[in-house]
């Protein structure tokens, strides 16, 4: 009998141990987990977890701050947590290389030459050998990256080669691509005229002001005021990027569609279809106050934007709806993507833990990763199609869900596959822009190699080409007749050769012919 006490206790104790063992789990749910997920790496200990700033050069970047259920699952796996700041402008982050003032990481697009430079930033190169030599990133992203000194910086999200993209049926895109959208029940009340040319949507909006005087009829996004017509043009590029024929570059604003483009900017004006106003908008809001408060008809900015109007406007008891216009509505559209890529992630010589960061890349860098980023948490907001996208459980136009959750803006790496499948929602209306786009989409990424050096003389002509370009073209937009547009195109060619163009086309031809057969199979 009194072994059987004695047993009884025994057994109580061990049971009022194991009570306490598992409380004290439960107090620290992080603690032994392991995720079984191909790749994965157990998630840190709570107690490990590693605080590295980030400073994210755009300031319009609409999440700021390192919350949300994909924040909190990438930290779960990495251990690392993120102290976010955003831009206040585009020469905060000049002025913080200038001062040395630097954070531990620094995303950016339009300093990636200045960052890549071995007083600034770790070599990922260097990084990867040193801390993580399985972290695996493809020849050609580490071609197209790796500066003068033999070293790569950063890998830019957001780029994929024309076989990558041609692999992946669903992978359409991203929202960088320019779209217009337009009142679908005012097009009804007109009797729903076709818009398949530039001149069906010319007659549209002189029909939109006949009827109603005090709409506005076309309504642009300050960043997106050529994207859209440079396509139907046929023009390679931006205004201050190159095109290629023949073999050989030249500077955008010189090859033959060029003066086509603005003689109808120019029209657009004369005609009253766009304010003068909208190329001094210093704002990107206004113009989406235009649209969704019922004063606009036609809305340019990219191929999400009739879906996320449509979202405001219902979320603020309005009934109309806009829809877009087809992504080619001439037959010379053509869109050429010579970009090797959106923003990269720099780690700067500031950096606390260097190898915490350059496993927190490699992490993101992994199909797991790059999905997570890109899609959310799966099972919570997608789930894998065996045809080969996510069929995502919301709305990725719903701005609100999208950035309170985290999703796609976390992509300090990723890739545009990814991020093209973002955008395959079967029934949307972006998707269907960006599958019209794919299909007179031509791939020419050896472009996006002529690439500057900070502080070389080349660099310092295209700044002083481009600056003059941003100023002498809202001459031309306005112009008061035809006449005066093309006088004033002619003058800003004139203006940048005289700055020295016809050098900077040199040098960029002598890169060009170097570095082009990187591309070759």
């Amino acid at each position: 009998m009194k072994r059987n006490k004695g047993k009884k206790a025994l057994l109580l104790s061990l049971i009022l141990m194991m009570t306490i063992a598992m409380m004290s789990a439960c107090g620290n749910s992080n603690d032994g987990q392991v995720n079984n997920s191909a790749g994965s790496e157990p998630p840190a200990k709570s107690n490990e977890v590693k605080e590295l700033s980030l400073f994210i050069d755009a300031s319009w970047y609409p999440v700021k701050e390192w919350t949300g259920a994909v924040a909190e699952k990438i930290t779960e796996k990495t251990g690392v947590k993120l102290k976010v700041t955003v831009a206040t402008d585009d020469k905060q982050l000049p002025l913080m290389i200038a001062s040395g003032d630097l954070p531990d990481l620094v995303f950016t697009n339009s300093n990636i030459d200045r960052m890549s430079d071995s007083k600034l930033s770790y070599p990922w190169n260097e990084l990867i050998k040193k801390y993580a030599p399985e972290f695996k990133i493809d020849p050609i992203r580490i071609a197209i990256h790796t500066m003068d000194d033999g070293n790569f910086y950063t890998v830019r999200n957001s780029f994929a080669t024309q076989e990558e993209m041609a692999q992946n049926k669903y992978s359409v895109g991203s929202d960088g691509n320019p779209g217009i959208a337009v009142r679908e029940d005012i097009l009804q009340e007109l009797g729903n005229p076709p818009i398949d040319t530039i001149d069906d949507f010319m007659k549209v909006l002189g029909m939109v002001k006949e009827k109603y005087p005090d709409m506005i009829p076309l309504i642009m996004d300050k960043d997106w005021i050529e994207q859209y017509f440079l396509m139907q043009f046929g023009v390679e590029g931006l205004l201050d990027g190159w095109y290629e024929r023949d073999g050989k570059v030249d500077y955008a604003i010189r090859q033959p569609e060029m003066l086509d483009f603005f003689k109808f900017m120019n029209r657009l004006y004369r005609e009253g279809d766009i304010l003068a106003e909208n190329f001094a908008y210093t704002n990107d809001q206004i113009d989406d106050q235009y649209a969704t408060s019922g004063k606009a008809f036609a809305h340019m900015h990219t191929v999400s934007i009739a879906d996320s109007d449509n979202s405001k406007v219902k979320n603020a008891g309005g009934t109309y709806t806009f829809k877009m216009l087809s992504s080619s509505i001439s037959k010379d559209a053509k869109a050429v993507s010579s970009g090797l890529g959106f923003a990269g992630t720099f780690i700067t010589k500031k950096n606390k833990d260097p190898e915490a960061s350059i496993k927190f890349l490699q992490y993101l860098a992994s199909d797991e990763g790059k999905k997570l980023t890109m899609f959310g948490v799966e099972g919570e907001h997608w789930t894998w199609n065996d045809e080969g996208y996510p069929n995502l459980k919301y709305d990725p136009s719903d701005a609100d869900f999208v950035n309170s959750n985290g999703i796609k803006w976390w992509y300090l790496y990723n890739d545009g596959v990814t991020e093209g499948m973002l955008s395959y929602v079967p029934g949307a209306q972006k998707t269907k822009a960006l599958m019209e786009r794919k299909a007179i989409t031509v791939y020419k990424p050896e472009l996006g190699l002529i690439q500057l050096q900070p502080d070389s003389d080349e660099k310092t002509i295209k700044t002083k080409i481009d600056e003059m370009i941003k100023n002498e073209k809202v001459k031309i937009y306005l112009a008061e007749s035809e006449e005066e547009a093309v006088a004033n195109y002619e003058s800003m060619v004139k203006n940048a050769e005289k700055i020295g163009l016809d050098r900077l086309v040199d040098w960029a031809n002598q890169t060009y012919q170097k570095k082009k057969d990187l591309f070759k199979k």
